[in-house]
């Protein structure tokens, strides 16, 4: 027997939009009531004020902010990167790799991504060999050895899927070609480089990540010395130039339109330069929402932040689910003004079904009056 309840169609009740996030009705602010990441059901109620118009908030559900990059400490053992937030299922941490790392890693608790913030240089893993730059995700496969040669300091943000797996998101109706092509994703080359490297005649170490705990396993000549590979399993890279966002310049999409990755408790979204929404009656700003079933996580790498104010490159938010959330004023009235026809911002978000714990690290570069950044100037 079925259990979907097949009793679903909107109701309507007094004043409101024909078109969620546009034509809204005079002196009105929009906000959603949403489940399941925007993919489940939703109300939107329209309020005199703005639903971000608090003038004070105090306990652990209030918004946080706080400067991920200044946190991150130099070293060249990926397993000793700051952590930022955590639960079960998710770990994101801050890692400052300023030269070459002397001996090899292996993550055997889960998949790591690696959103390269600053920096450039080579990965060297099982696979051959992959030249980065700053915009790049790295993916690595669970037990995948790897290390890196910085040949300029190199700031990542360090994302574990703990027990689980990164896959591609489904594309649906855009087409398997949508946000990008999956031949922009680039995998490791077993070059030059890669060999000379191989025959390096020393010790390497290969530490290795399992329930949290480091063992080390030295061999007396390179491990990465392989001469070929094939399958369809491998390390991947992807610019975030290389990626095209959808968009509709009668309609502001919801944010879950750029996901990048997806986990099995969590997604990771790229928001990249796109156009803003020409219509007159189109919001041009994201729309307040309360997404009651996920945190958000917004790293930014670069650009002006166009829904946020005093946020700069290397900042990080976080939104614990269950309260209303959206753009900052001076946005909001940037935004109805449509003076800019274009985003220039770069940011990576990660949204959790399970709740994060903020760690002492992250606290200490905290913008405590960041809940404030709301209230009208």
């Amino acid at each position: 027997m079925s259990t979907r309840n097949w009793i679903e169609f909107p109701r309507i009740e007094g004043e409101t939009s024909r078109q969620a996030h546009a034509d809204l009705p005079n002196g009105t602010y929009e906000r959603e009531i949403g489940r399941d990441g925007f993919f489940g059901p939703a109300a939107h109620i329209y309020h005199k004020h703005p639903p971000t118009g608090w003038s004070a908030f105090e306990g652990p559900l209030k918004p946080r902010a706080f400067d991920a990059v200044k946190a991150a400490e130099a070293s060249n053992e990926p397993f000793k990167a700051v952590p930022l937030l955590s639960n079960a299922s998710c770990q994101l941490a801050i890692w400052q790799c300023p030269q070459a790392m002397p001996h090899l890693v292996r993550n055997s608790d889960g998949d790591l991504l690696l959103f390269v913030h600053k920096g450039e240089g080579d990965l060297f893993c099982d696979f051959g060999h992959l030249a980065y730059r700053d915009g790049d995700y790295i993916l690595l496969p669970r037990g995948t050895m790897w290390r890196l040669e910085p040949s300029s300091n190199t700031v990542s943000l360090l994302i574990e899927a703990t027990n689980g797996a990164f896959k591609l998101p489904e594309r649906g109706l855009l087409g398997p070609h949508a946000l990008f092509d999956p031949a922009a994703l680039d995998t490791p080359k077993l070059d030059e480089k890669f060999h000379t490297q191989a025959n390096a005649t020393r010790e390497w170490e290969v530490r290795v990540k399992r329930r949290g705990e480091i063992s080390t396993i030295t061999y007396p000549y390179s491990p990465l010395d392989a001469v070929g590979w094939k399958g369809n399993l491998a390390p991947v890279k992807l610019n975030w130039r290389d990626i095209r966002p959808v968009m509709s310049h009668r309609y502001h999409i919801p944010p879950s339109v750029h996901s990048t990755f997806v986990a099995d408790r969590f997604v990771v979204c790229t928001f990249v330069p796109r156009p803003i929404e020409s219509d007159p009656g189109a919001l041009k700003v994201p729309f307040f929402h309360s997404n009651d079933d996920f945190d958000e996580v917004i790293f930014y790498h670069q650009g002006e932040f166009f829904s946020r104010d005093n946020i700069h490159p290397g900042m990080v938010t976080f939104h614990p689910c269950g309260f209303t959330h959206g753009p900052h004023p001076k946005a909001f009235a940037a935004g109805a003004k449509a003076a800019k026809t274009m985003t220039d911002e770069v940011a990576v978000m990660i949204d959790t079904r399970d709740p994060l714990d903020m760690s002492s690290a992250a606290t200490a570069f905290e913008d405590r009056h960041y809940a404030q950044s709301w209230q009208p100037k």
